[in-house]
């Protein structure tokens, strides 16, 4: 199964902002419960997705910048961005529908 790739604020401008079609960035932190818990499910999304979507997680403690940014103030947030503009933000721990909804419907634009 192939994994997300890691992300730091000085990659987010030519992997997520430059980037065109759907991008998928799961915020979170090494000691937050429910992104253990979405952790996985944007695992299995990406891989489900591989070919129309590109998926990265950013540790928030590691990189301050970009989740100011984006004023993300609770943990787990997704945003989905399409040709590097923010679509869609999901914060807290959902069910895998939640955030494959979200996904198609973008997709589907």
């Amino acid at each position: 199964m192939s994994k997300s790739n890691s992300l730091v604020d000085s990659e987010f401008e030519q992997k997520v902002s430059s980037s065109k079609g759907l991008v998928l960035v799961d915020f979170w932190a090494v000691w937050c419960g429910p992104c253990k818990v979405v952790g996985p499910i944007i695992d299995e999304l990406a891989e489900t997705h591989k070919d129309s979507l590109q998926v990265f997680k950013m540790d928030v403690d590691e990189n301050p910048n970009t989740p100011t940014r984006f004023h993300i103030r609770g943990i787990p947030t997704v945003i989905l961005f399409k040709d590097g503009k923010p679509v869609e933000q999901i914060v807290g721990s959902y069910p895998r529908e939640v955030f494959e909804n979200a996904i198609q419907g973008h997709l589907a634009k």
